[in-house]
């Protein structure tokens, strides 16, 4: 049976050469064949961000090549930060199997009176949230809020003392003895787990993590 095909998008940023993106590219390998990309203001080397309907017109052009490279595959987007807004975007003219996201921006600049909500309100595919504790631009309180009015089924993986990039707190490692790659490990486990419920049994891994 055919693995799930893995668009993974980088957030604002760093592209997808940044060691960040490089190891969970290399992570979610196990669990099909992964993607990544950037967008053309990366490509450029220009600082800012595109704006939205860019964005949004490259990441579904990505997901089209994807789909013609992997025909029999389902689809799954991921993404980190402002990669898996856009995703969001793009699913809902484009439809996929499943998202994941990977510190989700939902408070612009951290401020929770700007909400990036309107777009999970409106999805229908199956989402998994990946959210360290620490994050100021997702506040679990705000998103467990919006995942109550949310139509699509969504889950949530909460990576405890976790920063936006899911980077743990030394104290957080000396007082559990439970290590980056330990937290890393459970959090690949959790999309897998997430993609078996959604996609079935041909979601499973191509090896275990080390």
């Amino acid at each position: 049976m055919t693995s799930p095909a893995i668009l993974f998008a980088p957030g604002a940023g760093k592209p997808s050469s940044s060691d960040w993106m490089v190891a969970w590219a290399t992570a979610l390998g196990t669990l099909g064949p992964v993607a990544p990309f950037d967008y053309p203001y990366q490509q450029r080397g220009r600082g800012g961000p595109d704006r939205m309907p860019v964005l949004v017109a490259h990441h579904a052009a990505q997901l089209a090549a994807l789909r013609e490279a992997h025909p029999d595959s389902r689809m799954v987007l991921m993404g980190k930060s402002m990669g898996s807004r856009v995703g969001c975007h793009v699913s809902l003219e484009h439809p996929v199997d499943a998202l994941v996201c990977f510190g989700y921006p939902l408070a612009g600049g951290g401020n929770p009176d700007k909400l990036r909500d309107q777009v999970l309100r409106d999805l229908s595919t199956p989402i998994l949230f990946v959210q360290g504790t620490r994050d100021k631009l997702c506040p679990l309180p705000l998103l467990a809020d919006v995942r109550d009015q949310m139509k699509a089924a969504s889950e949530l993986h909460v990576v405890q003392t976790g920063d936006h990039s899911l980077q743990v707190t030394k104290t957080h490692t000396k007082q559990t003895g439970r290590t980056q790659e330990d937290e890393d490990a459970d959090v690949l486990s959790a999309i897998h787990a997430f993609l078996r419920r959604h996609l079935g049994d041909d979601s499973g891994r191509e090896q275990e993590p080390t």
